[in-house]
C-alpha cells in the first residue's frame, strides 16, 4: 500500500462467497484466512499468485506467525499452531488470564515471544505468553476508541493491530475508524 495515498499497489480480490479475515507473511508467502468458510489461501509474496488453498475446522479470525508455525485464532480462547507445509494443526493452546479462559481472540501479532491479541468487541489488546497461553496484561485502548468516535460517530470496534518492527510500534485501527494510530510502548508496557 502506498502510505501517502492509502491505495494498494497489489491486491487479491476474493470471490463473493468468502469473507477475508486474518492474514500474515512467512517464508515469502502470504497466508490468509476466511471467516465462516473454513478455507485459507496461500499466495506468493511477490506476485500475489495463489499457490494453494487449505481447509480448517473452525472459523478463521486472526493469523500470525512465530517464524516457524502459523498461529490462528477462531474466536474462542484456543490458539492453533499450524505446520506451514501441511497446514495442519500441530498444537493447540488455551488462553487464560489468572486461570480464567479469555475468548474472542481476534487479530493477532507475534512479537518477541508474546502473542498480542485484540479482544473482539472490547477496547483491549491482550499480551499472551506464547509458551503457555497465559495473559501477562492488557493494553486498555478505551480512551483511543472514545476519541475515534468523536471523529466519526459511526466508528465501531477496535479491530486491527499490526506490528511495525522497524519502529517497534503497533499500528491499530478498527471498523469504520477514519484513521490508524501508532502506539509506541514504554518498557513497562512491553514487559
Amino acid at each position: 500500500m502506498n502510505p501517502n495515498t492509502g491505495q494498494p499497489e497489489k491486491k487479491v480480490i476474493l470471490n463473493d462467497e468468502y469473507f477475508g479475515e486474518g492474514i500474515t507473511i512467512l517464508n515469502n508467502k502470504v497466508y490468509q484466512l476466511t471467516w465462516e468458510q473454513k478455507t485459507g489461501f496461500v499466495y506468493d509474496l511477490e506476485t500475489f499468485e495463489k499457490i494453494k488453498e487449505f481447509k480448517y475446522g473452525n472459523e478463521g479470525w486472526g493469523l500470525t506467525s512465530d517464524g516457524t508455525h502459523l498461529i490462528m485464532s477462531d474466536g474462542s480462547n484456543t490458539l492453533s499452531f499450524l505446520d506451514t507445509t501441511s497446514l495442519s494443526t500441530v498444537k493447540k493452546m488455551n488462553v487464560t488470564y489468572q486461570g480464567v479462559a479469555v475468548s474472542s481472540l481476534n487479530e493477532l501479532e507475534y512479537v518477541d515471544g508474546y502473542i498480542w491479541a485484540n479482544i473482539y468487541q472490547k477496547d483491549q489488546i491482550a499480551k499472551i505468553d506464547a509458551t503457555n497461553g497465559e495473559i501477562k496484561g492488557f493494553l486498555d485502548l478505551s480512551d483511543l476508541t472514545y476519541r475515534t468516535k468523536l471523529l466519526n460517530p459511526d466508528a465501531d470496534v477496535l479491530n486491527g493491530i499490526a506490528w511495525h518492527a522497524a519502529t517497534k510500534s503497533f499500528i491499530v485501527t478498527g471498523k469504520l475508524w477514519p484513521q490508524m494510530y501508532v502506539l509506541k510502548l514504554t518498557e513497562k508496557a512491553a514487559n
